[in-house]
């Protein structure tokens, strides 16, 4: 059996980002061009990876990947020790301590304190798309359950990706897509969602 979830047959599976779209940030130019596009955004879909976890008392030194996505790339940022960290450090600082970029993802409970631990960044203006767009405080809205709501279409997660080593040197490409459309598909549901005030 595919470790994949199973496609509802009523609905489409979500297409995602297109790999060509997507930025695994690791040179100078990638940097430039991160910079660039991230800083001219209002608002950007956030999502973090860490290597799972399986012992119990065991600590996480995640985040292993930062995603920061526009409607048109992801760019996906390692960082795994401290010259990957020295490196991205500048842009991931600019973005997430920006008070006029919002940034928008799905059960980012962990993500401010995981940040401020390992990279001393304090994310501000962020919006938590679970409890936004929850009608019932019980029961948070998740990623997969808004791009069926909003889009008619499945979001597919396989658990096999989700729990992969993200703190490995090289990633594979399932894991780049994955963490690429966790990314996007929350600032495409903040779009499409009644959160975003239209005139």
């Amino acid at each position: 059996m595919s470790d994949e979830l199973e496609v509802m047959p009523d609905l489409p599976a979500y297409p995602g980002i297109d790999m060509e779209k997507i930025c695994l940030v690791q040179t100078a130019q990638q940097l430039a061009f991160a910079e660039e596009k991230l800083l001219q955004a209002s608002v950007l879909g956030f999502d973090t990876e860490s290597k799972p976890i399986f012992k119990i008392g065991q600590r996480s030194d995640g985040p292993h990947l930062i995603q920061l996505a526009t409607s048109d790339y992801a760019f996906l940022f390692p960082v795994l020790n401290d010259a990957q960290v020295a490196f991205a450090i500048p842009v991931l600082k600019a973005v997430l301590e920006s008070k006029t970029i919002l940034k928008v993802g799905f059960g980012l409970g962990d993500d401010n304190q995981r940040l401020l631990h390992k990279l001393g960044v304090k994310i501000v203006h962020v919006l938590d798309l679970s409890r936004a767009l929850s009608d019932n405080r019980k029961k948070q809205m998740g990623a997969k359950r808004a791009v069926e709501k909003y889009f008619g279409q499945v979001l597919q997660k396989s658990k096999r990706v989700s729990t992969s080593n993200w703190a490995a040197e090289t990633l594979h490409e399932r894991q780049l897509k994955y963490a690429a459309d966790d990314a996007q598909s929350a600032l495409l549901v903040y779009l499409a969602s009644p959160l975003v005030v239209r005139t």
